[in-house]
């Protein structure tokens, strides 16, 4: 089992960055893949990035290519979510993910079995 924690949430302008954090504690963090999702107001939750366990694999949405960059670093558990030029429409509860695997990266939220309790961020225009 693994606990998942996010920080980095905030408020910001449009046009600025933040990044976040997705801190794991339990087993081990390298046997995870990774996936950021997040869920505005009265919207269903949907996928950001996702990363793989070494790092050798990535996947974003059309809507955030070019602007965010999934990282980790399993030395220290975390994984990161860079988010650059950041629009109103990223507003959004962000929420990391973790599931095992060693061969596979998951967009789809069913896949995951493990949870963080999410952080805010939200972009003003």
């Amino acid at each position: 089992q693994v606990q998942l924690v996010e920080s980095g949430g905030g408020l910001v302008q449009a046009g600025g960055s933040l990044r976040l954090s997705c801190a794991a504690s339990g087993r081990t963090f390298s046997s995870y893949t990774i996936g950021w999702f997040r869920q505005a107001p009265g919207k269903e939750r949907e996928f950001v990035a996702t990363i793989s366990w070494n790092g050798g694999s990535t996947v974003y949405t059309d809507s955030v290519k070019g602007r965010f960059t999934i990282s980790r670093d399993n030395a220290k558990d975390t994984v990161y979510l860079q988010m650059n030029s950041l629009k109103p429409e990223d507003t959004a509860v962000y929420y990391c993910a973790a599931r095992t695997s060693r061969v596979a990266v998951f967009t789809r939220g069913h896949e995951y079995g493990y949870w963080g309790q999410g952080t805010q961020v939200t972009v003003s225009s």
